[in-house]
């Protein structure tokens, strides 16, 4: 039937992804990463991936579920001011907008305004294309923030709490894990994850909550998966009129979005 995924086997993709960051990772700390025969599945190199979130909002009930990973996988900081995603910064933000939900996350976009205006260089593409900050670079100007269209970026303002274990994490702009005052922080799709061949926290846990409605994937391979389904982007897109948030500015976002069935293009 015309829009119907098509299937293909989650441990290929994951396999894919692997293979494809094999040079930048010494070792791999889950089951799907360990498994060499599966690392010769892809030859696509780092720099040619092309990752992206599809979201179908047909799904998205609005639980929050997305948010709520986001904030215990990454220790989200607490925000500025009053906020209702329990004091913390929106790294990813659930608005509802004509009937449905429309969950918002950095847009990771391949020609960033943030990237753009950033004067010390702490805002960068990573070898996969990943919009990443380097807090030991980031000299706090905030100029970043005012050029994000989709305001996604946010300021430190406090010393953020930190466990014991979080103090011993050696610094990573892949996870930016001890986090520290007086620097801006964003959603990077968890690349650490990505690294390990797995997917952002978000899309586990809106699967594990029964909605399945994120996926992930490589549209340089057509593939994207929810964790459940494995399908190509492609055929998941077909004929549901996709949309992507003010594309209209030039900044090439990676995020894809699914209205719901019927609702024709936004």
């Amino acid at each position: 039937m015309e829009g119907e995924p098509v299937k293909i086997s989650r441990r290929e993709l994951l396999a894919g992804v692997v293979s494809a960051l094999a040079g930048t990772v010494a070792s791999a700390s889950t089951p799907e990463a360990s498994q060499p025969t599966e690392l010769e599945v892809s030859r696509v190199r780092a720099e040619e991936r092309k990752w992206v979130f599809v979201i179908d909002t047909d799904r998205c009930n609005g639980c929050m579920k997305c948010v709520e990973a986001c904030q215990e996988e990454m220790r989200v900081p607490p925000a500025w001011g009053e906020h209702n995603y329990n004091g913390r910064q929106p790294w990813i933000e659930v608005f509802e907008r004509d009937g449905y939900f429309l969950p918002v996350l950095c847009q990771n976009c391949q020609n960033a305004p943030c990237a753009k205006v950033c004067p010390v260089g702490a805002t960068f593409y990573s070898e996969d294309h990943i919009v990443l900050i380097d807090q030991e670079r980031c000299i706090g100007c905030r100029i970043c923030i005012t050029a994000c269209p989709y305001q996604r970026r946010f300021f430190n303002w406090f010393d953020p709490p930190q466990s014991e274990d979080e103090a011993n994490t050696p610094y990573s702009p892949d996870y930016n894990i001890p986090h520290r005052r007086g620097v801006v922080e964003k959603c990077i799709w968890c690349r650490h994850r990505i690294l390990e061949g797995r997917l952002p926290a978000c899309v586990e846990a809106c699967t594990r909550a029964g909605h399945r409605a994120l996926f992930f994937g490589d549209a340089s391979e057509d593939v994207v998966s929810n964790g459940d389904e494995t399908v190509r982007l492609s055929e998941i897109v077909k004929g549901r009129a996709p949309f992507r948030l003010k594309e209209e500015l030039g900044t090439e976002p990676r995020v894809i979005y699914l209205p719901p069935r019927g609702a024709g293009s936004v």
